[in-house]
């Protein structure tokens, strides 16, 4: 796992083999946003203990969707240090294991690279301590806020922090070479719009499921590739 720094003293990225999760500092209060895999609990806690921090103070995971790549470690992160899981309510019943993870419709191109990612242990049922729903505040970020952002899963969500100019978009959107829709959508339609709402709020700086944070025209630049993306 590499330790990124994003923004000095508030946002690092904590990038794995498959996928990337952040954590979010306010003071000495942690916020993670997705969990990477199911044995990366372990190199997470170091990484927060390796910029000075305590993981007792990790308050809360917000998981940005179901995938096993964002849930892996937010089980047993949660139950070490006691902070609270959060997701949005469509995704829930599948973070608990009591739903299938649901199948994406896959292009030709992305066969290959949904295999390959099945690679990452599969996460296991994880508790959802808050159902989460469009517009809800999360108690973080000096007001971060979630935009609900459907089509790659149901309960896909972006992560808003107006104050900061930042945006956590999940999978919805990814930067692994140009910028573009994520891929393995359940439903393309619904994901391209979403991509369109995220790019929406011009953020300044745009966090990623997969590939890194974006911080030069940020905003000109997501506006440009959600416009060009075909539903």
């Amino acid at each position: 796992m590499d330790l990124v720094e994003v923004l000095p003293n508030r946002l690092h990225m904590l990038r794995f083999p498959i996928g990337q999760a952040y954590l979010w500092q306010d003071g000495e209060a942690l916020t993670l946003v997705d969990a990477g895999h199911a044995e990366a609990a372990a190199e997470i806690e170091g990484a927060i203990r390796s910029l000075g921090l305590r993981p007792g103070r990790l308050e809360r995971i917000v998981l940005t969707h179901c995938h096993r790549d964002h849930v892996g470690a937010a089980g047993e992160l949660a139950s070490r240090w006691g902070a609270r899981v959060l997701a949005h309510r469509l995704d829930a019943p599948v973070i608990r294991g009591e739903r299938p993870v649901p199948e994406p419709v896959l292009l030709d191109w992305e066969i290959p690279l949904y295999e390959h990612g099945l690679t990452v242990p599969g996460a296991p049922p994880t508790r959802v301590d808050r159902e989460l729903e469009d517009g809800d505040a999360l108690g973080f970020g000096d007001g971060a806020y979630v935009v609900h952002a459907p089509g790659h899963t149901d309960g896909s969500i972006g992560i808003h922090l107006p104050h900061h100019g930042v945006l956590f978009a999940g999978d919805c959107i990814a930067a692994v070479g140009p910028l573009m829709l994520g891929v393995f959508n359940v439903d393309r339609g619904r994901a391209v719009e979403s991509f369109r709402r995220l790019a929406g709020l011009g953020p300044s700086v745009a966090c990623f499921g997969h590939g890194d944070p974006l911080m030069v025209d940020t905003a000109p630049a997501l506006a440009k590739a959600a416009a060009e993306t075909p539903a």
